[in-house]
This record gives C-alpha cells, structure tokens and sequence, in this order.
C-alpha cells in the first residue's frame, strides 16, 4: 500500500490534509488524532469510496477500485457497522459471508465456526441481531469482516462499545491476521489497541 500527499477537500473544506505512509505485508498501521483529523476519510479513500483531491494511492500494488471484483477480494473493510437482517441470525450472518468467498459447503461452516469461536460469539450463533448488546454487536460486525480471506483489512475504531476483554479479542485477531501477511490499517482512538498491535502509527492532525 502507498499513499503519496493525498488530500481530500469539498468546497473550501479540508477533510484530509496531505498524507503519505507506506505499509507492507504483514504490517499494522493504526491511524491516530482527533475526531475531524481525516482518518476516516483516508480510509474511505483506500476503499474507493472518496476521491482524493490531490495525490496518488495504490492499494496491492495497483489502483483503488471498488468496482473490480479482484480489488474487492483482496480488501475488506469494517467502515461503521455492516448491514444487518432481522430475520437473519448470527450465525446465518456470519455464513452467508463466508459463502460468497468459500465454495465448498464444509469450508463456509468451519469459517464461520472458526471467527465466532475467535470472537467468543459461539453462546450467540442462534441470537438475532436486535437481541445483541452494543458490544456484541460491534464483536458480530467485526466478525463479519474478519471471517472472509483478504490481504488488506482497512477498520475505523473497531474498539468501539468493547471493554478490555473484548478489546483484548479484536487484538489477536488483527494479530493473527498481520502474521499470516495482512496488511492492516486501523483508525483508533484506544492506546491499548494501538500499543498492542502497531508497527507504526500515523498521527493526523486536527484542522482548525
């Protein structure tokens, strides 16, 4: 991933100053500053969803294109929660994801057993979504993003609603990930995330 003086601004607003970081395979990045510092809007530039003013960004190697089923593949992202069906339960959730990545029947239901023993949610496969706690949701959410294969994973305060124990999960997932030659970037406001998992960070500064 390279981000070279990247820039977003609408009007006369800045939403995001120049910025420029490189990450590798198996590298954490997490993004650090103030609400209004950017970093959810240079997130939404590595996905495709916001154009960048000014600069260049690749992203694998190439450009960033939601569109292209091979960009798609290789990013995920956890940008706010996930759409969530009502009449869908956790565990259907979580193995519709893994079929659209999985083919084989087997392998969707060891994925989705796999991320819901990881994010302790196994008690929970059963629940709907409107029967979870906000952390549990935020845990659901995160397992939808962590339960499909991806070489870059892109998420925008995934700490949030979740204590320490929980924090502590999402932590050795991102890990986990990193060692098997992710690259992450991860917007947070927790010291404890950041200091746990980050080879480097970026600290946006705050418009005034």
């Amino acid at each position: 991933m390279s981000v070279n003086a990247v820039s977003v601004g609408v009007d006369d607003a800045l939403l995001l100053p120049a910025t420029t970081f490189q990450a590798g395979p198996g590298q954490i990045v997490a993004l650090r500053g103030e609400n209004g510092s950017g970093k959810t809007t240079l997130l939404r530039v590595l996905t495709g969803r916001a154009r960048p003013t000014a600069g260049t960004v690749q992203v694998c190697g190439g450009p960033v294109n939601e569109r292209d089923p091979a960009f798609r593949r290789r990013v995920a992202t956890m940008i706010g929660l996930p759409p969530m069906a009502s009449d869908l339960t956790v565990f259907d959730h979580v193995a519709l994801v893994s079929s659209t990545w999985e083919q084989d029947p087997g392998s969707v239901e060891s994925a989705a057993r796999s991320v819901l023993t990881e994010f302790d949610l196994v008690a929970l496969s059963t629940r709907y979504p409107h029967e979870l706690s906000s952390g549990q949701t935020q845990l659901f959410g995160l397992a939808l993003a962590f339960v499909r294969p991806f070489d870059v994973l892109l998420l925008d305060e995934p700490e949030q609603r979740l204590d320490p124990e929980r924090t502590e999960l999402l932590a050795r997932a991102m890990l986990d990930r990193r060692a098997s030659g992710a690259t992450i970037v991860a917007a947070t406001h927790s010291d404890r995330l950041a200091d746990r998992t980050a080879d480097r960070t970026l600290t946006l500064e705050a418009r005034s």
